[in-house]
């Protein structure tokens, strides 16, 4: 939505078109449609199918935030897990951006 690639109106893919695209379980599909609809970017519909909500766009920056901070959290405690340090953590994280071009030393 963000890059102009999806609008207010527009159908998402069916969850069987996703799976067979991109070879991800059913479930993990499902959940994330459920939770565009929980967050009112889309909506679904009775027979036709899932599609981008009208107020979807007021909403995006922040639900964009919010599943950013979860991702990023959930892959922090699982390489604490894992017996990484914060340290090297910081640095993966600012080695990441630097490969993007996105921070400037």
């Amino acid at each position: 939505m963000v890059s102009g690639l999806l609008r207010e109106g527009d159908q998402l893919p069916s969850l069987r078109d996703v799976v067979t695209q991109i070879t991800i379980n059913p479930n993990t599909v499902h959940r994330a449609y459920r939770e565009l609809e929980h967050l009112g970017i889309a909506e679904g519909r009775a027979g036709l199918g899932t599609f981008i909500t009208s107020h979807s766009s007021s909403a995006l920056n922040t639900t964009e935030l919010e599943f950013v901070e979860r991702e990023l959290r959930d892959k922090i405690i699982e390489a604490r897990h894992m017996g990484v340090s914060e340290e090297r953590i910081v640095e993966l994280i600012t080695l990441a951006f630097r490969q993007n071009g996105d921070v400037r030393t």
